[in-house]
């Protein structure tokens, strides 16, 4: 490959990641209604889940010769990131994904990079910009919209659960700042997926087994089954790729995977489902769009910045 094909390849290589992750990542919300609908438990299918993805993630790590690095300063972030995300943010989602269309589950991800900037800015990882600030403000203006009004939500008592969902978000963005530590740059983002889902399936067994939430893998597989190893290999595939664009262009860039999964989601539902939604939850896609635009950094220094990561 000649080098000026080299750098444009390179260039490209996180908008073509990123496109990836919104497709797969997008599908997640409907086989999470698939699975909750086929019998699964939340806290079954996370430990399940966690197990597959990480049996697959350290297979490939042990191929590659790069065993999983143990020392407790390893074991510790494989903890924090295991809770903030899978054990919490996955556990609270299958939670909410019985009472909530698929595609307004997708909508609440796109929280993720308009919270990241805000705890960035809070704990002073991002400067103050008045533009973007105004996205974190149209980012609780769509949650507000999808929430408010009578006629948003098929039910009424859909309204906790899109809450709940939101939960899972805050705990994304906090991980997301969390990822971008330079303590981490020693592990790689596969050694950390694997050793984020190993622990997560260590968190969650015996919560799990407390809830009374257990079950065990029919065979041949059926519906619940199939989509676990479909969700486990979204979110080994999926994560580890999304940690190397943390990598390349930074957490903010990253994030905005935000946009694709929330579109992903919407279009996975309506094919799958044949969802409909109100004009209040087209507003709150639209208004959630504007938000992530505007935290989205626009600045000549940081698009720069996020060129020569990338």
């Amino acid at each position: 490959m000649a080098p000026s094909s080299q750098h444009r390849f390179k260039r490209l290589l996180p908008w073509i990641v990123l496109l990836f992750l919104g497709t797969v990542w997008g599908l997640s919300f409907s086989l999470a209604r698939i699975a909750t609908g086929a019998g699964g438990t939340p806290f079954g299918i996370t430990f399940w889940q966690s197990v597959v993805g990480g049996a697959i993630l350290l297979v490939f790590t042990q191929m590659r010769g790069r065993p999983l690095p143990v020392s407790k300063r390893h074991l510790k972030i494989y903890v924090v990131v295991a809770l903030l995300g899978a054990s919490l943010p996955n556990s609270l989602f299958y939670f909410a994904a019985p009472h909530v269309q698929a595609g307004v589950l997708s909508i609440t991800v796109a929280l993720i990079p308009i919270l990241t900037y805000g705890i960035a800015m809070i704990i002073g990882a991002e400067k103050l910009a008045a533009l973007r600030v105004s996205g974190v403000v149209f980012g609780a203006v769509a949650i507000a919209l999808l929430v408010l009004p009578e006629s948003s939500l098929p039910s009424p008592a859909a309204i906790p659960w899109v809450l709940l969902a939101c939960v899972s978000a805050v705990c994304y963005a906090a991980e997301n700042i969390y990822l971008a530590r330079p303590a981490l740059a020693d592990i790689g983002p596969v050694r950390t997926a694997a050793g984020m889902n190993i622990l997560a399936a260590v968190i969650m067994l015996p919560i799990t087994l407390a809830a009374d939430q257990m079950f065990l893998p029919a065979f041949p597989f059926g519906t619940l089954e199939w989509s676990i190893i479909a969700l486990s290999v979204i979110t080994a595939v999926a994560y580890t790729l999304f940690i190397m664009v943390i990598n390349l262009a930074g957490p903010v860039f990253a994030s905005q995977t935000g946009y694709l999964v929330t579109l992903g989601g919407v279009v996975w539902g309506m094919v799958l489902f044949g969802e409909t939604h109100s004009p209040w939850v087209w507003a709150s896609v639209i208004t959630m769009m504007m938000g992530l635009a505007l935290v989205t950094p626009r600045n000549k220094e940081t698009e720069e910045e996020a060129t020569e990561a990338a």
